[in-house]
């Protein structure tokens, strides 16, 4: 037997971006929405994550826009100090099942159907019932798992590994109950920054730490993304000066980093090392200040292969052991898939509008949803910004970033909605509150921005023309085991 539903918007999945999407769609419309999501709880791939895991950035900034996440609270102690809090994963899914059950379901316009497994076509299943559902859609189908985030729980090592040679995923370490002669840990994303942190934090001496490092990453300094009033205007101008001095500076890609290297815009693990890679990943300069105590860095490439006695990379070997602890961060958490327009008839799929910004960029598109004379518009609002991966990529993510300044600012109506929305937080100097004098500072900001994308574009195109790199040179680690 077959039930049918009348709805009109299908959501795939009941994760964060879902969540975002789902609560602006209530908000600024009467429209009827039904979830199905696999999982028995809101919250997506929080819901399997790493216990210790937090946001990189404030929470302040993440969830949904009618609902805010923690106190607004400055952090006293730790190494996130003088910043506002950063959420964890309990208090996540906490958050996301109040959203749910005192907001959504509450409103009478929301049906939830958790455990169910979406067959394609308007159709799915729950799995404990087999109950079977067939939806008919009157606006559209909302896809929120085309770039699924994927953390280490949710699949195997990507590398065959012997037998007696313990590899577990970040989830594992609180049950750790004896100590390992050595922790190997591999990936330097944001899990990998967050496994080695943890293990510091919980006393491991850095001496017996390695970390494998694929490519060593460009960091955010969180303390440059700390929403107002925690931030004083004369800080957020000074540090936009720099980065705008750094960029129209520069007379090639590797002038800019070190540019936005010197004037903070961008951190880097070791002085010593240029970084390859950039993914968001934010830090304080005081978990920098122990990243830096881990010694052991190993630049070899990716992990091919735990053998009995050795982890072969791509450039070398190292000794391994039965005692030895590796913990697997090596998951890309967001699908790097081909880019493809957001409104179709019929059907929305959610992908960044602003790098590395899921939440607020689910916000928007639902925003745009409700008020878009029609696709083309819609499309032209919310271009995709794929999420970054290579230090080029940096330049890639300042040029959208500007080119959504240009963009949504002649937007009257969107202009209105980001400067009420929670999850979009000013992080750009404050505007005057005289007109006059607001128009004369749009302006500037609208010449800066171009004038900097001008030079962004040029120096990519510079670098497409210049021939590939010479052969690397091992560092003394890399000469050492390699």
């Amino acid at each position: 037997m077959v039930t049918d539903i009348d709805t009109d918007y299908l959501v795939i999945g009941a994760g964060a971006t879902a969540m975002a999407f789902v609560d602006t769609v209530l908000t600024e419309s009467r429209a009827t929405v039904t979830m199905v999501d696999r999982y028995d709880r809101p919250g997506g791939h929080w819901t399997i994550a790493y216990p210790f895991v937090r946001l990189h950035q404030p929470s302040a900034m993440y969830g949904v826009n009618s609902r805010p996440l923690g106190e607004d609270r400055v952090d006293r102690t730790g190494w996130n100090a003088g910043m506002y809090e950063l959420a964890g994963a309990a208090e996540i899914c906490d958050y996301f099942d109040q959203v749910m059950r005192r907001t959504f379901l509450p409103s009478g316009r929301v049906s939830y159907f958790p455990m169910a497994e979406y067959r394609g076509g308007g159709r799915f299943h729950v799995t404990t019932s087999g109950t079977r559902y067939r939806v008919t859609v009157r606006r559209r189908i909302v896809d929120t798992t085309y770039q699924g985030v994927t953390v280490p729980a949710m699949r195997p090592p990507a590398f065959p590994v012997a037998d007696g040679i313990r590899v577990v995923p970040p989830n594992e370490l609180p049950a750790v109950r004896e100590p390992s002669d050595r922790y190997v840990v591999v990936g330097a994303g944001k899990t990998g920054i967050d496994a080695c942190l943890w293990l510091l934090e919980q006393g491991v001496d850095p001496a017996d730490l390695t970390w494998i490092m694929p490519r060593a990453p460009w960091l955010i300094d969180r303390a440059t993304v700390q929403p107002m009033p925690l931030r004083r205007p004369a800080d957020i101008a000074a540090d936009h000066a720099a980065k705008h001095s750094a960029i129209m500076g520069a007379e090639s890609v590797g002038d800019l980093f070190d540019r936005l290297d010197a004037a903070g815009a961008l951190l880097r693990i070791s002085p010593d090392e240029r970084p390859t890679a950039f993914r968001c990943a934010t830090v304080s300069r005081a978990e920098l200040e122990q990243l830096r105590r881990i010694s052991d860095v190993v630049r070899l490439g990716r992990v091919t292969r735990i053998d009995p006695t050795a982890i072969e990379l791509d450039g070398g070997t190292l000794p391994t052991g039965p005692q030895v602890l590796h913990v697997d961060c090596t998951a890309d958490a967001v699908k790097q898939l081909p880019v493809v327009p957001i409104f179709q008839d019929g059907l929305i799929t959610l992908q960044p509008v602003r790098a590395c910004q899921p939440v607020f960029s689910a916000a928007l598109v639902a925003h745009v949803e409700a008020t878009g004379p029609d696709d083309t518009v819609r499309n032209e609002l919310c271009p995709v910004t794929p999420y970054p991966s290579s230090d080029v990529d940096w330049l890639r993510f300042a040029l959208s970033a500007n080119a959504e300044q240009l963009r949504w600012a002649a937007n009257p109506d969107i202009d209105a909605w980001l400067r009420a929305s929670r999850l979009h937080p000013d992080l750009a100097p404050p505007m005057p509150d005289d007109p006059a004098e607001r128009a004369v500072v749009e302006q500037a900001a609208t010449a800066m921005a171009k004038a900097q994308n001008a030079k962004l574009d040029e120096l990519l195109h510079t670098r497409r023309s210049l021939p590939p790199p010479g052969p690397h040179h091992p560092t003394r680690r890399e000469a050492a085991t390699g």
